[in-house]
């Protein structure tokens, strides 16, 4: 008998002390959880340090893809799973991920198809419906592109695939936690752009969050998802011009 392929359980924190307990119960079945924590100031660290079969090392943030491969460099295992805090591993896909990762394919990398949750309210429309994600990767055959320091796109050497159970992605804990994350990105994408030597104009400030709001909200249906929709597709709408409010302060102190 085959002796079953173990799983390496990533995770990059900051301040996720609400969700932490939940995510690493979530994956307890990983043969080994390695969490890189952006020094929390929040008690994520302080809890995580009382769990016994999880290494946790603190690393300063520079970008997602930066600290993304820094993660992997602690992995031992041949299967790498990568998990956010506000992300959970349903009892389908679980099951999915141990049949492929146990079962003979020349497949390196497999997609996890995305349900998203406002508070408890499941949103399935507002721009998230296709949603897919890289979360599964064989060791050595993967590594996040560099300069994609947000959204950040893993370069993978083989062939991939989507799974066909869902994730469930609880990222949206209030209007306020929403924006906060809308502006971290958003700050991140605007440094991104200002070193490819991009420059904001009247279009970008303007137009480009206008037919973002347009976009979610009435092309992909965001008005089906009531108040929380609205605000949802606002929000994606304001990261736009925040994006380039940011890049603009750049190109000024630059």
């Amino acid at each position: 008998m085959n002796t079953p392929n173990k799983i390496s359980a990533l995770l990059i924190t900051y301040n996720e002390v609400n969700h932490i307990d939940q995510v690493i119960d979530n994956i307890g079945f990983a043969d080994e959880i390695i969490v890189i924590d952006a020094y929390s100031n929040d008690g994520t660290f302080e809890k995580l340090s009382t769990i016994k079969n999880v290494k946790t090392i603190q690393r300063k943030f520079k970008n997602f893809s930066d600290q993304r491969n820094f993660a992997i460099a602690q992995a031992k295992h041949k299967w790498l799973l990568f998990i956010d805090a506000d992300e959970r591993i349903t009892p389908k896909l679980k099951t999915e991920i141990f049949k492929v990762i146990n079962t003979p394919n020349n497949h390196v990398g497999f997609m996890f198809k995305r349900l998203y949750f406002f508070k408890k309210k499941r949103i399935r429309f507002s721009g998230f419906q296709t949603d897919t994600t890289y979360r599964l990767f064989k060791k050595g055959k993967v590594k996040y592109i560099e300069d994609k320091i947000v959204h950040e796109m893993p370069k993978i050497e083989g062939k991939s695939m989507v799974l066909k159970n869902f994730m469930l992605h609880y990222c949206f804990d209030s209007a306020s936690h929403y924006k906060s994350k809308m502006e971290h990105y958003a700050s991140l994408k605007a440094l991104e752009l200002f070193k490819k030597g991009k420059k904001p104009n009247a279009f970008h400030f303007y137009i480009r969050p206008f037919y973002k709001f347009i976009t979610n909200y009435i092309f992909r249906l965001g008005v089906l998802d009531g108040k929380e929709g609205f605000i949802i597709c606002y929000l994606s709408a304001y990261g736009v011009s925040y994006r380039y409010k940011k890049l603009k302060e750049l190109r000024v102190k630059n």
